[in-house]
C-alpha cells in the first residue's frame, strides 16, 4: 500500500473508527506500516489509539450531554456514542461541536430506555451548550430601568441578550438535570408539559423554570412586541407581572428596552 503520509493519515483513520480489534488485512497492514514494541505486536500498538478514539468521542459528548449519560448509563450511552459517531463523525479540528446532531440522531431511534425523555433532555442539553457559546451582551441596568418614563412602558420593547432561549418540553426535564446537578430530587419520568428560560449570566448558563404564561409574554417581547401587545395577547394579573419582570430583570435577561415614537 502508498506509504505517502496523506495516504498513512487516510489508513490510521480509517482503522481507528473501525469498531472491534484489528484482525484479517488490517493486522497484515499494521505489521507493515507500524514497528512493534519491545512488549507489544504492531496490530496491539494499533489497537490502543482504536480503543481510545471512542473513549474520547464518549467524553466529549458527555461533558455536552451529561444528563443523558446519567440517565442512560456508562454501557447504554457508550453504544448510543457509537452509533452516532459512526454517522456523524468528528469533522472538526475541535470536538466543541460534535454533540449537534444528537437531539436530530435521537429522533430516528426507538430502541433506548424512555427515548421520548431522552429526545426532550438532548434537546435542552444542546441548547444550553449554544447559550453558552453565544456573543455576550450586556444586561440591563437599574439605571435603565429607572430612566424610562412610566406611561412609556405600553410602547416599549424589551430585547433579550444574545445569550437567551426559550423552550417548552413534554417532560420535566430541566428539573431532571437540576437532580443530577444535586440541586433537587429526580422528578417522576412522565409527560408533563414544562417550559424555561436558559440564558447566561457572569459566563455562567442558567434555567429559569416558567410557567406557561410567563414563557408566552417572553417569546413575544423576544419577537419584538411591545409590552402592551404582549400583556393584551398574555392575560395575567398585574402583581403576578411585577414579580416576574423584577425576576427577569435581576436574571439580566434583557439588555435594552426601545420607546416607541
Amino acid at each position: 500500500m502508498a506509504t505517502d503520509l496523506a495516504s498513512l493519515q487516510r489508513w490510521m483513520q480509517h482503522c481507528i473508527q473501525q469498531p472491534g480489534e484489528c484482525d484479517g488485512e488490517m493486522v497484515n497492514q499494521a505489521r507493515e506500516l507500524v514497528k512493534p514494541s519491545s512488549t507489544l505486536e504492531s496490530e496491539e500498538r494499533l489497537d490502543i489509539y482504536r480503543g481510545m478514539y471512542l473513549l474520547r468521542m464518549q467524553e466529549a459528548l458527555e461533558v455536552d450531554y451529561p444528563g443523558l449519560a446519567k440517565f442512560l448509563g456508562l454501557d447504554e450511552f457508550m453504544r448510543l456514542v457509537s452509533r452516532y459517531v459512526d454517522l456523524y463523525p468528528s469533522r472538526s479540528y475541535t470536538l466543541n461541536r460534535l454533540g449537534d446532531r444528537l437531539p436530530a440522531f435521537l429522533e430516528t431511534i426507538s430502541d433506548i430506555r424512555k427515548p421520548e425523555f431522552c429526545r426532550d433532555l438532548a434537546r435542552l442539553e444542546l441548547l444550553l451548550t449554544q447559550v453558552f457559546d453565544e456573543t455576550e451582551t450586556p444586561a440591563l441596568t437599574a439605571e435603565q430601568i429607572a430612566a424610562v418614563p412610566q406611561d412609556a412602558w405600553e410602547g416599549a420593547r424589551l430585547r433579550p441578550i444574545a445569550a437567551f432561549r426559550l423552550a417548552a418540553f413534554d417532560y420535566p426535564v430541566s428539573q431532571y438535570l437540576g437532580a443530577v446537578d444535586e440541586e433537587n430530587p429526580y422528578p417522576q419520568i412522565r409527560k408533563r408539559k414544562t417550559w424555561i428560560a436558559a440564558y447566561r449570566r457572569n459566563y455562567q448558563v442558567h434555567r429559569l423554570d416558567l410557567n406557561r404564561q410567563a414563557s408566552e409574554i417572553l417569546g413575544l417581547l423576544a419577537e419584538g412586541k411591545t409590552l402592551g401587545d404582549a400583556l393584551t395577547a398574555v392575560r395575567v394579573p398585574q402583581s403576578r407581572l411585577f414579580q416576574w419582570f423584577r425576576d427577569w430583570v435581576s436574571e439580566g435577561l434583557f439588555h435594552a428596552v426601545e420607546l416607541g415614537t
